[in-house]
């Protein structure tokens, strides 16, 4: 049915409450912040809120001056906001799929463009991928979240997990991968010959290549582009 009258519209679409907790899917590309406190949330994903609710980006020197640094190096695509006060906050990314994670006193990367949101109790760290600087237009940069707690992590359509397991290392194409797990620390190389495959002959093929015992989570999408080359 894609004709309504406005009665039918409004209870078709009305938000509802499913009484999930603080993180909510209100569809699989919103989601709902039951505020009670504080959340961190990507910039710029604030679609809308109701109650008393205040607005901060996170400060340049926040977390000291090593993520000053690392702030100036991957720009506004790293950049969070702190939403703070209590009402119902509705987050979305680009209309991409969300995927909340519950964190156990565990640890995972995520790619800076996928990382939703996450709440307070996770400790959050910028890491550079500093081997392909120079290399990528962006998605230069992942976040690791530790502790526990729950992350709201996005993906372009159904994610897909690989599991790494020792001697069977996985290779990824870093604009399609999303997230992995804490304790694997992905190299990178390049292969010249696949380049014209994959129709990029501006620049090598680029490749995520983790070992180890672990698990990655890739997308059916490439997000961001590589440069080319002078």
């Amino acid at each position: 049915m894609n004709r309504y009258s406005i009665a039918e519209f409004i209870r078709s679409t009305e938000q509802e409450d499913k009484g999930e907790g603080v993180f909510e899917l209100e569809t699989e590309r919103l989601l709902e912040v039951n505020l009670d406190g504080r959340v961190w949330s990507k910039a710029g994903a604030m679609v809308a809120y109701h109650g008393k609710i205040k607005f901060e980006r996170e400060g340049v020197l926040e977390h000291g001056m090593g993520a000053m640094f690392k702030k100036a190096l991957t720009g506004e695509g790293a950049s969070l906001m702190k939403a703070n006060g209590q009402g119902k906050l509705y987050l979305a990314d680009s209309g991409k799929k969300i995927i909340i994670l519950h964190l156990q006193n565990e640890a995972i990367y995520v790619n800076g463009n996928d990382l939703l949101a996450f709440e307070p109790t996770i400790k959050h760290n910028i890491k550079i991928m500093k081997k392909v600087a120079g290399m990528m237009s962006g998605g230069l940069f992942n976040v690791r979240c530790e502790g526990t707690g729950l992350i709201a992590i996005t993906s372009h359509y159904e994610p897909l997990t690989l599991r790494v397991t020792p001697g069977k290392p996985v290779f990824t194409d870093p604009n399609a991968t999303v997230a992995w797990s804490g304790n694997l620390k992905p190299d990178f190389q390049t292969d010249i010959s696949f380049k014209t495959f994959v129709g990029r002959g501006s620049g090598e093929s680029i490749q995520m290549k983790f070992e180890g015992d672990g698990f990655v989570i890739v997308q059916s999408y490439e997000e961001v582009y590589y440069q080319g080359q002078s």
